[in-house]
């Protein structure tokens, strides 16, 4: 076995491969992250812009008084003439300012006498006009890649007149439960050592939760043909494969031999770590296998610490995880020799986290209830002793996965 720290190096450095992308049109592009920067190929706006209803004017033309009318000028039009002093245009908000204007006066500040006005209150030069590349100027980045892509950048989009854009492509996730005492939801029970599977219904949501695809499959029992058939299916139709139970040394855990007959690269094959010792991941082409652990609290950890990093990754987000700092404000007693991962409560007093494990059960990895209210996964290293209140601790924010 490897310790976590060699075995997450061993994982991230097998994340070369560039990351899938695809077209999508604007309309289904929010949530995405982009996979491209969006560059600017022109000034916005290319000339100036009158920026409210008003009459476009030379500056210095306000000391006459009285302005003649030469024209009306409405959104979307244009006109080559050049206005020479002692005239104006009549211009409204989005027009272009006429030739030889600087400065739009308002409506309100004048009065319209025949073909003239009369300037009741004057304006600074340059009022109201959106000067050349106000939005943005042409090789300007607008949007990087890895941005997510949210409302306002698809209103950047569309002011580009950008249909499509080209995102990281969501990886798809086929989880495999395995085990013959496990019972679908809604599936009747027949004898009392028949267990609830939870498995498939967590990791979907983790999935899901960090932007991936999902594939369903159906429960496996412990049948070393079945295993092998439903792994080989899950791999043509998914980028992720995680098997849930028969990863351990007994009788019936089939899991390890079936992937050792398969042409898999191994990067990971047991961590010194609780819960999840016996974890194995391997990779074949560009694809991943994680055999994970059979009970709840340990498939759920591991696949928090090793699946969403990669999820990540393959959707161009930055693959770490969102560790923070807290004060213990309760002692806790180390149970292992391992890097070890525990339930905690999250509590934010005084400008800082604080974490205790008030109504956290101790017992096997099969207690998923510790997951519950406001949790957070405390990681503590193979060296690190028993905890004293006032201790700093890191944990993982589960609520920011």
């Amino acid at each position: 076995m490897v310790s976590f720290e060699e075995s997450m190096i061993s994982l991230v450095k097998s994340m070369k491969d560039e990351s899938p992308f695809e077209m999508l049109f604007l309309d289904e592009a929010q949530g995405r992250i982009l996979a491209e920067d969006i560059i600017a190929d022109h000034n916005s706006p290319e000339f100036p812009t009158s920026a409210m209803d008003g009459y476009a004017i030379k500056c210095e033309d306000q000391q006459l008084g009285r302005i003649r009318i030469e024209g009306n000028l409405p959104a979307g039009s244009y006109d080559k003439r050049e206005v020479v002093g002692g005239f104006c245009v009549k211009t409204y908000t989005g027009s272009l300012m006429s030739k030889g204007t600087d400065t739009l006066i308002p409506i309100e500040n004048v009065t319209r006498e025949g073909d003239e006005i009369v300037i009741n209150e004057s304006v600074d030069c340059g009022f109201s006009v959106r000067p050349i590349g106000e939005n943005y100027y042409e090789g300007e980045i607008l949007i990087a890649k890895g941005s997510k892509i949210d409302f306002a950048e698809i209103g950047v989009l569309a002011s580009l007149n950008i249909p499509q854009v080209k995102v990281y492509s969501k990886p798809r996730v086929a989880v495999l439960s395995t085990g013959s005492e496990i019972l679908d939801v809604g599936e009747k029970q027949t004898n009392p050592s028949q267990i609830r599977s939870s498995n498939q219904f967590t990791l979907h949501a983790l999935s899901k939760k960090a932007g991936a695809d999902v594939v369903r499959f159906p429960l496996v029992k412990d049948n070393k043909d079945s295993i092998r058939k439903a792994i080989n299916e899950a791999l043509q139709v998914s980028d992720i494969v995680v098997t849930t139970g028969g990863v351990s040394v007994g009788d019936y855990d089939f899991v390890k031999e079936i992937l050792g007959d398969l042409e898999a690269k191994y990067l990971v094959d047991g961590v010194i770590l609780k819960p999840g010792q016996h974890i194995k991941i391997v990779k074949i082409g560009k694809k991943y296998i994680f055999a994970l652990p059979g009970f709840p609290y340990s498939s759920t950890v591991t696949f928090i610490l090793y699946v969403i990093p990669l999820i990540r990754y393959m959707m161009g987000l930055d693959s770490t995880l969102p560790i923070k700092s807290a004060k213990l404000i309760q002692s806790y007693k180390k149970r292992s020799k391992k890097t070890e991962f525990t339930m905690g409560n999250l509590s934010y007093e005084g400008a800082e986290y604080k974490i205790d494990f008030q109504s956290k059960k101790s017992g096997t990895s099969a207690i998923l209830t510790n997951m519950l209210g406001n949790s957070v996964l405390v990681g503590l290293s193979e060296d690190c002793g028993d905890l004293e209140i006032g201790d700093s601790i890191d944990f993982i924010d589960l609520s920011s996965l």
